[in-house]
């Protein structure tokens, strides 16, 4: 080899200018060679940065995937269809299946079908017809659908809806399975292209060709690639491990133009920078789950795209990693508050359970008590409806005690009811014997008799419940007629010495009179003409017995409000016998006994109006009036009762 090598000695001076150049020419090609051999190198070195880069975001969009997964379940709780009827459940399935998006509704189509049956379960519980088999809770593997026949029954009122949902969820099941299969069967020829790829990049690295050619070719299986769909999950962490193995094989073998590279830089720059741009959108968005959700396509659309130039790398990725970090602590910080509210929401619905529990509890003894606590249940059914959800562990959980705590007061009420019912219509038995009693004699003329028949008829009605309410006024138009029949009668057929009808003339003639009287100014003169007209009242015989309440009361007004000190008890009592003729003097004991059987006399007439005023809409005013009459009276029956037993004593003392 040194004899190849040696210089010939008689070289001449131009000779040695031609060597001299061609020593020049070759260390430059040399430098130039060097150069080209470095800037690979760098090259190579920063696409490899850059395929790590995006190896560690795959990394974290695979977790943000598993997290937006789970906000998908939490997201899925929020819908109750615990609190929906079989009729709306049937509604909201028919509306999923109908929906363009169905397919992607699977869990909420489950969640359907569970809450149906449960609901279904428990309704034919309530009827006695027997419990149901509980259907699967969430997400079932995908069987085979044998679509069964409906067939038509009538064993129970459920069965028509319970037969038009499983029609319903057959059909949304069969089209379900079927898109399963299209869609797997759309994945392995996705993985079928995807591997066809990989074979065409694999052969694009090893045919060692002209790299200018090459890289067209490198772009075109990018774009095949990126176009490409989804594979089965199996295959798709090898399938990409084995694309990114000959994409950065690619990139180290290929001594790229300049020029080709730094255009491939800049486009995957300003697609990246638009990724930015997206992201910090959506770090502004208030829709905290949406942008979530958008800042996982992004990340996925950043990996499609390669490296930038070096000086730019550190300077996007901050940027589209900040954009991010906020979307993060957002989506973090909305769960952490959705956290505290699920609990006080947990919190309000436990008091509101313990106050249906308390009322439920209560002893209920009347109608009335009833309906005010059925209103204050359904005020607290309204608040609880204004309360959000608690969360997943324990919203199913506080529901059931809340419905069980309204369920228990509700069948209370429809058994007490259930017995008020046979009561009613006892009641109206027995008022419909006193009716039939009443009809019999309300064409007797032995008017003592009868009238004290009729009286006691009148007070064992009051003493008799309600009846149902469309029979209660039709018994008492009943009942009334045949008394007003008889007493009607009775008033025609008086003697001449009781002209009822007479005597209330002649006392509604005395009641104006005392209205249009002048008090005169001298006392004495207005306590005489206070007598008088006491005397002349006396003197009036009785007046029909329905009148007689209404025309003493009457004058008891007018004497009170003409003669302040008018005394109504000793005005009523000293009065004629019932035949009409002045009694003469009587003793303290006589007076006495004689206002006592009058009070007793009172006290049996006010019960007994207030039998017949309980069927009248204003009668409550009337009530209350006779029942302060009946507690004046007894008190005063049970002061008289201590007189006459002292006036008793002192006269066997005497004896």
């Amino acid at each position: 080899m040194s004899e190849e090598i040696k210089p010939e000695v008689q070289n001449t001076p131009d000779v040695a200018q031609e060597q001299q150049k061609s020593v020049k020419e070759t260390l430059s090609e040399a430098v130039d060679t060097l150069v080209d051999a470095a800037s690979d190198v760098v090259a190579a070195v920063s696409d490899k940065v850059s395929e790590m880069a995006d190896q560690v975001s795959d990394k974290v969009s695979e977790v943000t995937d598993q997290v937006s997964d789970k906000v998908d379940d939490v997201k899925d709780t929020f819908v109750n269809y615990a609190e929906k009827t079989l009729a709306e459940l049937s509604g909201l399935f028919e509306s999923l299946s109908e929906s363009v998006d169905r397919m992607k509704r699977s869990k909420e189509a489950e969640a359907i079908k569970s809450a149906f049956y449960k609901r279904l379960s428990k309704e034919k519980a309530e009827a006695g017809l027997g419990e149901a088999v509980d259907e699967p809770v969430g997400d079932q593997p995908e069987e085979p659908v044998v679509e069964q026949p409906v067939e038509e029954t009538s064993e129970s009122p459920f069965a028509a809806i319970e037969a038009g949902f499983k029609s319903l969820y057959n059909k949304y099941k069969k089209e379900r399975a079927e898109y399963n299969r299209q869609l797997d069967a759309e994945r392995e020829d996705n993985l079928v292209k995807k591997q066809a790829i990989i074979e065409d990049l694999k052969a694009l690295v090893e045919e060692q060709g002209e790299m200018k050619d090459a890289f067209p070719k490198f772009r075109d299986i990018q774009n095949r690639w990126r176009e490409v769909g989804p594979v089965p999950a199996t295959a798709f962490r090898d399938l990409n491990d084995t694309y990114q193995l000959y994409v950065e094989k690619f990139y180290d073998l290929v001594q790229i133009n300049r020029d080709l590279r730094d255009l491939d830089f800049k486009k995957n720059l300003e697609a990246k920078e638009q990724f930015c741009e997206q992201a910090e959108e959506l770090a502004a968005d208030d829709n905290v789950v949406n942008s979530f959700k958008e800042l996982q396509k992004l990340h996925e659309q950043w990996k499609e795209f390669g490296p930038v130039a070096k000086e730019y790398r550190d300077q996007i990725w901050e940027r589209f990693k900040a954009a991010t970090a906020v979307i993060n602590r957002k989506y973090q910080a909305y769960f952490e508050g959705l956290k505290s509210q699920q609990a006080e929401n947990l919190e309000a619905k436990t008091r509101l359970c313990e106050q249906v529990e308390e009322i439920a509890a209560k002893e209920i003894s009347t109608s009335n008590e009833w309906n005010v606590l059925s209103k204050e249940i359904e005020q607290v059914q309204a608040q609880w409806r204004k309360i959000g959800f608690a969360s997943k562990k324990e919203n199913q959980k506080i529901y059931d005690r809340f419905r069980a705590a309204c369920d228990k007061f509700f069948e209370r009420k429809r058994e007490y009811y259930a017995q008020f019912k046979d009561s009613m219509n006892d009641n109206m038995e027995k008022k419909i014997a006193l009716i039939e009693q009443a009809e019999a004699l309300k064409t007797s003329t032995d008017w003592k008799k009868t009238t004290d028949q009729l009286i006691n008829l009148q007070k064992q009605w009051k003493e008799i419940g309600a009846v149902p309410r469309k029979k209660s006024e039709q018994l008492w138009k009943r009942f009334r007629a045949a008394c007003d029949e008889f007493f009607n009668e009775r008033d025609k057929q008086a003697r001449p010495e009781n002209d009822f009808y007479g005597n209330l003339k002649a006392k509604k003639a005395l009641i104006a009179e005392i209205e249009a009287f002048v008090l005169p100014e001298e006392e004495g003169a207005a306590a005489e003409a206070m007598r008088g007209f006491q005397e002349k009242w006396n003197a009036i015989g009785f007046v029909p017995f329905k009148e007689k309440d209404n025309i003493n009361a009457a004058f008891r007004k007018a004497m009170t409000d003409k003669f302040p000190s008018f005394n109504t008890r000793s005005a009523r009592n000293s009065g004629p016998a019932r035949g009409g003729a002045p009694r003469g003097p009587r003793s303290e004991k006589d007076v006495l006994v004689q206002k006592y059987n009058q009070l007793q006399q009172d006290i049996a007439t006010y019960e007994n109006n207030i039998g017949f005023f309980a069927s009248s809409k204003t009668a409550e005013s009337m009530i209350k009036l006779m029942q302060e009459r009946i507690d004046a009276a007894k008190a005063e029956l049970k002061e008289l009762e201590g007189k006459i037993r002292e006036i008793e004593a002192k006269e066997n003392e005497n004896e």
